[in-house]
């Protein structure tokens, strides 16, 4: 039998960190997904982010003392001792200077929301990876959430149009849709795919409306909301198309494995 992939996280400020080490990590848990664990981790923390900052200190906490990760002082004291890495940071602002820390160990590497806060950081940190030759990956669970794979099995690709609505809430220190707009966007390009050459936006006080129009034609819309009235649609929501949060990260993890979801007992 093949030995566990070693995976070390950077950024320990959001809850993403203890949901992928419970998956990975625990062989109890019904959603365990086997094949790799987190052996090490860098905590980080932004000072000026509440939503960082404050939570840094119980995450790290938790993977020491619950699933036995070593915590190391510097990202790159993290990319030198594992196979794989979970770029989690929950402040955008530093994801380029952690992947320029990280690129030349060249390890395979996953980036979670957001993946930067402008396109210019972007595209530096594509141009990284092409540079060392690393795989990178960095979506929003919600591409593998259950409800969305299902109905996209059931429309067998005649896809002519799609309406996405999800979560809009907003941070001083992360600016416009990167924060929390990529689940929608995630949602609409994962039923309408590349190519989308024209976006357009009509707001006010309580949502947004993003127009994208594609090559072929097609348009696509997405609603990200605020909190009131994300509260009215998720009620609806869940009368009308049940799901599983761990599932959509789940199948994350099984892909970055290199593995279909059905790879996986449930």
């Amino acid at each position: 039998m093949d030995a566990a992939l070693r995976i070390g996280i950077i950024g320990l400020d959001t809850s993403h960190v203890t949901a992928f080490t419970k998956l990975l990590n625990d062989p109890s848990d019904a959603n365990h997904v086997p094949g790799g664990r987190v052996i090490a981790a860098y905590p980080g923390g932004s000072a000026d982010f509440p939503l960082s900052i404050g939570r840094v200190g119980d995450f790290t906490q938790e993977l020491r003392e619950q699933y036995g990760v070593s915590i190391m002082e510097t990202p790159a004291a993290v990319a030198e001792s594992v196979d794989a890495l979970l770029l989690e940071s929950a402040d955008g602002r530093v994801h380029l200077e952690q992947f320029r820390a990280i690129a030349p160990y060249g390890k395979p590497v996953f980036i979670d929301k957001p993946l930067a806060l402008s396109s210019r950081e972007a595209h530096e940190i594509a141009e990284l990876a092409q540079q060392y030759d690393i795989p990178v990956m960095s979506t929003s669970a919600l591409r593998y959430s259950e409800g969305l794979v299902h109905a996209l099995a059931e429309a067998d690709g005649a896809i002519t149009g799609a309406d996405a609505f999800g979560p809009m809430h907003f941070e001083p220190t992360q600016p416009g849709y990167y924060w929390y707009g990529i689940h929608t966007a995630e949602l609409l390009y994962r039923a309408m795919g590349t190519g989308c050459r024209e976006v357009t936006v009509t707001a006010n006080d309580d949502f947004d409306v993003i127009t994208g129009i594609w090559q072929d034609g097609r348009i696509g819309t997405g609603e990200p909301a605020t909190r009131s009235r994300l509260r009215r649609h998720a009620a609806h929501w869940r009368r009308t198309a049940p799901g599983r949060r761990v599932q959509g990260r789940q199948t994350v993890l099984c892909q970055l494995a290199g593995r279909g979801h059905e790879d996986v007992q449930e």
